[in-house]
């Protein structure tokens, strides 16, 4: 077998040259390109020719350049030392590396739907802010959380709502100065620095214009949106000289104007401060109840005002504390909603409300529909109300259970009446629209959903005996409900003459409120006396017969 003749040492090296993925230029004394290389040439002219700096070097150098539309990489080195006055440049294409690197750097510090600093970029912004600041100097951070966004995503579309997204960021960036810095750090959250500032006036004045703003309405696919954001502030150096302890003070100011008045702006104080922690106190306090399972159920009847029978039961939460002390919902609920625990209190209390089912039979008589009220969030909480279905279904008392929802479930485009009513209906349950009147009324909307009760809020019921113009709507109300086939419920009823007005004027028939019974624990309802005879209102039927009972009911 013959020796492989390889070719002459100049001409080798000349090919390997030629055949290397990187460009490769020498360059005389004068800048002269006298040598370069396939991948040199694909290049352009501009990274061939004409490069003074290459040839007045004498040391190692790098640099990254742009040439034409491309990055690239150039490593300059004299040949031989310099003693040939000879050049030696590598040129390496870097562009898709700084393409991917640039995307890498956006996607850590952009947010991708509105363009503004993401929370990463602002605390790093707000981090040097903060270690150049000298003494004197003055700024404020607000935190600005856009009021029911949840309601317009529900209500237009997820699309209509990354839209208004955009919007708010673009109309608060216009009320802003070179030197302040915008940022979203979530959902429907955004972070305001307003540096440098001269006082606290001067800081609310700039985030009440920014409120005002938000305001005004947003068009958007052919709809008027109207939106509001609750503004919390804190000032540097006043409430703190680190961010973390600015941001936590600017959030408690922020939950003060959402828990009083939204669309509102509120400078940060100490007793803000007392409260949040007074806040996480109930939380952790919740937690522990949720997993120590210390909730358990009041009742409250629905009675027919014509025969004084119990046509149903209501089934109120309680939580019952370390301190054995009875805790109403208006205490935490909100704060269970807030923190995503509502959903595992109400599984407890399906769990309670399936236990005591023999008493309640006992109490207000067998076969009573019962009633669990199911938060807006949850109704459209698709795998959660999946989960609950499945329970009610497994305990086989599902047809004689009533879902009491409020119209913000219903009236949205969320996910309530195409996946979750469908469940409901197929074990066999019942659908209540609760507190109707006060909130997401739509009559158009009214009339595609297939409910079985409509309860009156109690606004409409309170001294309707003395309010003509409400007893318009009430009356207009009751026939809408019949006309679609739904059991009205007089809700709040506490006074005798709100119950002659209703027997009198109108055909509604059901009713609950103080006026029959206040919510009471089981306990506390088998030990009530019998109403006194000579009341305005007969005893009825069965144990159901002590609910309008003076000495206990009216002392619950």
């Amino acid at each position: 077998m013959s020796e492989p003749v390889f070719p002459e040492p100049a001409t080798l090296l000349e090919a390997a040259i030629q055949a290397l993925p990187v460009g490769v230029v020498v360059h005389d004394r004068h800048g002269h390109c006298i040598l370069a290389n396939a991948a040199a040439r694909r290049l352009g002219d501009k990274a061939i020719h004409a490069r003074p700096a290459a040839a007045a070097s004498e040391r190692d150098v790098t640099n990254v350049e742009l040439i034409d539309d491309r990055m690239v990489e150039t490593q300059t080195q004299p040949v031989l030392e310099g003693r040939t006055g000879l050049t030696l440049t590598t040129l390496t294409d870097v562009t898709h590396h700084h393409r991917i690197q640039r995307e890498l750097l956006t996607k850590a510090f952009i947010d991708a739907l509105t363009g503004l600093p993401n929370r990463t970029m602002f605390e790093q912004s707000i981090a040097d802010v903060l270690a150049g600041s000298a003494p004197g100097d003055q700024f404020a951070l607000a935190f600005i959380d856009l009021d029911n966004f949840k309601h317009i995503n529900d209500y237009y579309s997820h699309a209509a709502g990354d839209a208004l997204l955009r919007k708010v960021s673009d109309r608060i960036g216009g009320a802003l100065r070179q030197t302040d810095l915008l940022a979203r750090i979530g959902g429907d959250e955004f972070v305001l620095l307003l540096a440098p500032i001269a006082d606290a006036d001067e800081a609310l004045a700039a985030v009440r214009s920014i409120s005002e703003r938000l305001k005004q309405p947003f068009f958007i696919d052919g709809h008027e949106i109207f939106a509001s954001a609750s503004i919390g502030l804190s000032l540097f150096p006043e409430h703190g000289d680190t961010y973390e302890t600015l941001a936590r003070q600017a959030d408690n100011a922020m939950y003060r104007v959402k828990g009083e008045l939204k669309g509102g702006v509120s400078l940060f104080d100490d007793a803000m401060s007392q409260a949040a922690t007074a806040r996480m106190a109930v939380e952790q306090r919740l937690r522990l109840a949720i997993r120590d399972r210390c909730f358990c159920c009041a009742f409250q009847p629905k009675v027919d005002m014509r025969s004084h029978a119990v046509t149903g039961v209501e089934v109120l939460l309680r939580w019952r504390d370390e301190l054995g002390m009875i805790q109403a919902p208006g205490e935490f609920i909100a704060l269970a909603i807030e923190l995503g625990l509502i959903n595992e209190i109400t599984l407890q209390l399906l769990t309670e409300t399936v236990r005591a089912m023999p008493d309640i039979d006992e109490v207000f008589g067998p076969g009573v529909t019962v009633s669990l009220n199911i938060a807006a969030k949850q109704a459209c909480d698709v795998p959660f109300m999946t989960e609950f279905c499945a329970a009610l279904g497994e305990t086989g008392l599902a047809e004689r259970f009533v879902l009491e929802l409020t119209e913000e479930a219903f009236f949205t485009t969320g996910h309530f009446q195409r996946e979750v009513l469908p469940k409901i209906r197929a074990i066999g349950a019942r659908v209540s629209i609760d507190d109707f009147g006060v909130g997401y009324s739509s009559l158009a909307a009214l009339a595609d959903i297939t409910a079985d009760e409509l309860k009156i809020d109690r606004s409409f019921i309170t001294d309707i005996d003395k309010r003509p113009r409400s007893q318009i709507v009430l009356k207009a109300i009751e026939s809408l409900g019949a006309a679609l086939g739904m059991t009205v419920v007089a809700e709040g009823v506490e006074t005798f003459e709100e119950v002659a007005y209703l027997l009198g004027a109108t055909q509604i028939r059901c009713a609950q409120g103080y006026y029959f019974a206040r919510p009471l624990l089981l306990d506390q309802i088998r030990q009530a006396e019998p109403r006194v005879p000579g009341s305005r209102v007969p005893a009825t039927r069965s144990r159901a017969s002590e609910l309008r009972i003076s000495s206990q009911l009216r002392r619950a």
